[in-house]
């Protein structure tokens, strides 16, 4: 009897489209697989939906909320299903970045420098000297972020709107100049580390999902103390937020710094992508796992209590 996984994908955050397609991977994975696989696109009736279905496990590929601050998690664990990933303190712990923050200092990971203000205060006045960078608190995927620049004289206007949809705090961080790094940990594993390198000046959302958008360097081309130094804190960060399963550490290096000095992680994604273009697989794929061993991985590793 093949076991049964609900994948659960879609929601209604910002990243909807990009968890749709993670799902479709996923579930055309565990399908050659071997598992017996129900697509779930996740809506608030999602409690009913799962009773109904009563799967072995749920696969989480969503994006944003619900699926990636802990309120799924909470769910999954009242239902008695065993999930992916990370549980639900680590869930949401990780999503709010400004907290994430704290436990990664306190654990030794370096973080920038910054502070969380409201977000019409950063739209009124610059709240750290330029460059410096503003991002929601608890979404992903680059949705709602601002490099401000020596060549702005004033913040970025979006912020007072009255449809601004990110929450009313925001997070504001000096920008670090170097390079863009990434690393993913795969149970207590910290796999390679990649480099990515955006064709416009910053990782966005359209660099991150249209083809041709960013390059991907695989090994990054670092110093290779550096290199190693990213993997320990990747896995460090995984620990700190007491994440489970798959994570994916986001890094900014800044190559004209003294040794590891100008190594800085950014946060701890807990359901990163899973697209055919996703850095999660590519850097599986390098590590000599294929799609759809990662898939098989994943499905194997759910559990409660997580």
């Amino acid at each position: 009897m093949s076991k049964h996984v609900a994948v659960l994908m879609g929601g209604w955050s910002a990243e909807r489209e990009v968890s749709l397609r993670s799902g479709k991977a996923c579930s055309d994975a565990a399908e050659r697989a071997g598992y017996r696989v129900s697509r779930v696109d996740v809506g608030r009736d999602i409690a009913s939906v799962l009773k109904t279905l009563n799967p072995d496990a749920a696969l989480n590929v969503l994006h944003g909320r619900p699926g990636e601050d802990g309120t799924l998690q909470g769910l999954l664990e009242i239902l008695g299903i065993p999930y992916s990933h990370s549980g639900v303190m680590a869930s949401a712990v990780a999503m709010q970045k400004d907290v994430a923050k704290v436990l990664m200092a306190a654990a030794g990971v370096p973080v920038p420098h910054g502070k969380v203000v409201s977000r019409r205060e950063a739209g009124l006045a610059h709240a750290l000297p330029r460059p410096y960078v503003i991002k929601p608190i608890a979404e992903g995927s680059s949705v709602g972020v601002f490099v401000v620049t020596e060549q702005h004289e004033h913040p970025p206007q979006e912020l007072t709107r009255d449809d601004w949809a990110f929450g009313e705090q925001v997070l504001v961080e000096s920008y670090i100049p170097g390079k863009e790094l990434t690393c993913a940990v795969i149970g207590d594993r910290a796999l390679d580390v990649i480099e990515i390198v955006a064709a416009t000046q910053f990782y966005d959302f359209e660099a991150k999902y249209a083809p041709g958008g960013s390059k991907h360097i695989l090994p990054a081309p670092i110093l290779p103390f550096v290199y190693q130094e990213t993997r320990r804190l990747a896995l460090k960060a995984h620990h700190a937020l007491g994440c489970r399963g798959v994570t994916r550490a986001d890094f900014r290096y800044d190559d004209q710094a003294t040794g590891t000095e100008g190594l800085v992680c950014l946060e701890v994604n807990t359901q990163p992508g899973m697209t055919e273009t996703s850095l999660v697989p590519e850097l599986a794929i390098h590590a000599g796992l294929t799609f759809e061993e990662l898939v098989r991985w994943m499905v194997e590793d759910a559990s409660l209590n997580r």
